[in-house]
């Protein structure tokens, strides 16, 4: 069923519509998948090891997008850019091997919020890689982000963690794949994005899986597949946010996964966020509040 067929329902099509709140119902959809993603990585970090949550997860992944694949009218298995694909595969696997390493070494709201300066990583790279104009006002809200990171991590305090470098290392690799991304969005399709990075991170985990192998139980393999089509859904949710309303009118929503994260934290866990993780991002999203603000504002000048 189309978008175009849901519009026209009187409860669905609400969803497919653009507006402020829609986009705004989708971002919150992204932070509630992305953190409920990082439970399973968790419970599942118990007993399986990271290689194997990796490979798993990616190969659910791309055996919920082969479908959408074959059914488009396009041919979307070619590509012109298969070594960059491979590229961003091994990328992807390293970034998610962090990632998932530090939601079993850290509590969740405090990786969560670390994991926030992704953004704070992107544009120093788009302004290098992709040669992008970068002005004052998002140098500005970029170094804010940078002292809420400061204020959680604490470097040079009794209560620094050196653990605080995994999920730093694992948004700085996402902030290259988004460059990667928008590099190879003019000439590849988004399924088939999504599909070739399923695919070559399949791949690249499934060297090292027999050194690593342990056999999932039942419960173990269902969460790996809720693990796969969560991945995807996040992507959904992205799209459908930003068909919705402009991506710089939901910046600020981004950090309610922060929220997300701590609840979950809470229930599942017992942790309770600490007093400098909920100044840090409340720092950190004061500096996406503002950049969206500016954004906003020159876009109605505009």
């Amino acid at each position: 069923m189309t978008s175009a067929t849901l519009s026209n329902l009187p409860i669905l099509g609400w969803f497919v519509r653009r507006g402020y709140l829609q986009g705004v119902f989708w971002a919150l959809m992204i932070c509630l998948v992305s953190s409920t993603n990082d439970v399973l990585m968790k419970f599942l970090g118990e007993r399986l090891h990271v290689v194997q949550i990796i490979f798993f997860r990616f190969l659910f992944s791309a055996l919920t997008v082969l479908p959408l694949m074959l059914r488009h009218e396009k041919n979307l298995f070619k590509t012109a850019q298969p070594k960059t694909h491979a590229l961003r595969a091994i990328v992807g696997a390293l970034a998610l091997g962090l990632c998932c390493l530090s939601v079993n070494i850290m509590p969740l709201a405090e990786n969560t919020a670390i994991m926030f300066c992704e953004p704070l990583f992107f544009l120093p790279m788009a302004y290098f890689l992709l040669k992008e104009k970068v002005d004052k006002d998002r140098w500005i809200a970029t170094l804010l982000g940078f002292i809420g990171l400061l204020v959680i991590i604490q470097p040079g305090l009794d209560s620094f963690r050196c653990e605080a470098f995994v999920p730093m290392g694992a948004a700085m690799l996402f902030a290259y794949l988004c460059v990667m991304a928008k590099r190879m969005i003019s000439t590849e399709h988004t399924l088939t994005l999504l599909f070739y990075f399923g695919v070559g991170t399949t791949i690249f985990a499934g060297l090292f899986l027999p050194f690593f192998w342990i056999t999932p139980t039942l419960n173990e393999l269902v969460f790996l597949v809720f693990l796969g089509i969560g991945a995807n859904l996040i992507q959904v949710c992205l799209f459908r946010a930003y068909a919705a309303t402009d991506a710089s009118a939901l910046a600020p929503f981004r950090y309610t996964e922060f929220l997300f994260a701590g609840t979950f934290g809470f229930l599942f866990f017992g942790q309770v966020p600490e007093l400098s993780i909920i100044l840090g991002a409340g720092v950190i999203g004061l500096s996406a509040f503002y950049i969206s603000y500016m954004e906003t504002k020159k876009e109605n000048k505009g």
